[in-house]
């Protein structure tokens, strides 16, 4: 028995020895410089370095499957970047929802927290597509899984508290990945996220225009867009000369006066959404004395008249295959005009991606993520404007929501923020977004951003896509 043991004893110091070893050799050839650790991660490449101050950034690749249930059926190059403050930090995970930006910047909860930040370029968004594009595997359920997957990738070097945010459709986007990851993330801050439950009841949005902003701003808005439809005929001709000018065709959507149309009813929606009500002073006060001109400036500037050309519509492809067939879309009326004057009102989006993809409506996906927070939210703020549209469907809270919270920063449009809560809000949010971020109780308790802000690094503004898109 003895002999037993001592040879245990020993085969225990002897792996032990071995251990210690191995740990030592590790160490050594672990690399220390921060490019040198991420590119270390298999299938991640790096497109390019920018300098910023007191920060690394770095444009990057990432292989990831194309389909997550059956990863062995090809892969694509996704984008993603890092602005690298210390390992040590707290880090922020942000999408848009849309292509990811390659410039530096900083969203507000990674100055709130001073911490590093990742950003992933959403799936199919170009160059993020798998060639050739198989479109149902575009999904919530996939683009999670992205998340998921470079989570599971970076955590090893940056091991403190994570935090998902995003805006509008990346809002949403955070939200989805709670609902299939709950164990990612330390805490989720969605800004201005909505949330389409029932895709065929949208009478919240109309509910939302009779009240938004003064009756004198609305009427307005309302007497410009009638009015661009009153003048439909020589307003089509400048758009038809403005296409030619520019190359612009309307295959997909199916004609310039589909898209005349689209772009006029998108008017009031896209005020609301980008502008504030000290901005009606920008609107034409009379419309049925104004110029031509008047009328096609301000609908240009607010909707954008390239938005439903072919040319317009390709990057954004695949948000609206997403919104018709799992996000949703909202149907709103018109009861200032005269119905004569409309002929396809607020249409589909299937009218919006090219036949050639074929689209299947899943009315269950929303359903399945709304009845989720409300019974299963922890740890999850949900920020939206008194005056963005987007915030007539929104998420809500129910009894098995632990630590979260929706707030309304008053006047606010789509580029909503906790800086602009009222104070009370402001400060429990900050609070809570710092105690998930895992900080000391000090600053917590302080209730105040770690970072100071940096104009050049802090987006205040909405993320601003052309037309009516979340």
């Amino acid at each position: 028995m003895r002999k037993v043991l001592r040879w245990l004893l020993a085969l225990t110091v002897f792996i032990g020895t071995l251990s210690t070893a191995g740990a030592a050799t590790a160490a050594q050839s672990e690399p220390s410089d921060i490019k040198d650790r991420l590119l270390a991660i298999p299938g991640m490449s790096l497109i390019e370095e920018k300098p910023y101050p007191g920060y690394r950034y770095f444009v990057l690749n990432y292989t990831q499957p194309i389909d997550h249930r059956h990863p062995d059926r090809g892969t694509f190059q996704q984008r993603i970047t890092v602005l690298h403050k210390d390992t040590s930090r707290p880090t922020v995970f942000y999408t848009s929802g849309y292509n990811v930006s390659t410039t530096p910047s900083r969203r507000e909860p990674t100055q709130i927290v001073d911490g590093n930040q990742v950003s992933l370029e959403y799936r199919f968004f170009t160059p993020s597509r798998p060639a050739p594009a198989d479109w149902s595997k575009l999904d919530i359920w996939q683009a999670a899984s992205d998340q998921h997957r470079v989570f599971e990738a970076l955590e090893p070097i940056y091991g403190g508290h994570w935090i998902a945010t995003g805006g509008s459709k990346g809002g949403m986007t955070a939200t989805y990945y709670e609902r299939f990851y709950p164990r990612d993330m330390d805490g989720v801050v969605a800004y201005v996220a909505p949330n389409d439950v029932v895709n065929d009841e949208d009478s919240a949005y109309d509910r939302f225009f009779t009240r938004v902003g003064t009756k004198e701003c609305r009427d307005r808005l309302n007497a410009v867009q009638r009015e661009a439809l009153v003048r439909r005929e020589p307003l089509e001709q400048r758009y038809a000369q403005y296409a030619a000018g520019n190359h612009y065709t309307f295959d997909t959507i199916g004609g310039l006066d589909k898209a005349y149309e689209a772009v006029v009813l998108d008017y009031v929606w896209g005020f609301w959404q980008y502008s504030l009500l000290k901005d009606c002073d920008s609107v034409p006060a009379n419309a049925a004395t104004a110029s031509d001109e008047d009328i096609w400036n301000s609908v240009d500037t607010i909707s954008g008249f390239s938005a439903y050309t072919d040319q317009g519509l390709a990057q954004y492809t695949p948000y609206y295959y997403q919104a018709g067939t799992q996000l949703g879309a909202p149907t709103i009326h018109f009861p200032y005009i005269e119905g004569k004057l409309i002929r396809y009102g607020y249409q589909a989006p299937r009218n919006y991606v090219p036949r050639s993809i074929p689209m299947r409506f899943q009315p269950w996906a929303m359903r399945d993520v709304d009845t989720w927070v409300r019974h299963h939210a922890t740890h999850m703020l949900f920020v939206y404007g008194q005056n963005d549209p987007w915030g007539a469907e929104r998420f809500r809270l129910g009894a098995g929501a632990r630590d979260s919270y929706v707030f309304t920063a008053p006047g606010m449009n789509h580029g909503a923020n906790v800086a602009g809560l009222v104070p009370d809000q402001k400060s429990l949010a900050t609070a809570r977004i710092l105690k998930w971020a895992g900080v000391s109780a000090t600053d917590v308790a302080r209730a105040r951003p770690l970072a100071r802000f940096d104009a050049r690094l802090d987006v205040r503004d909405a993320e601003r896509e052309p037309a009516s898109r979340p």
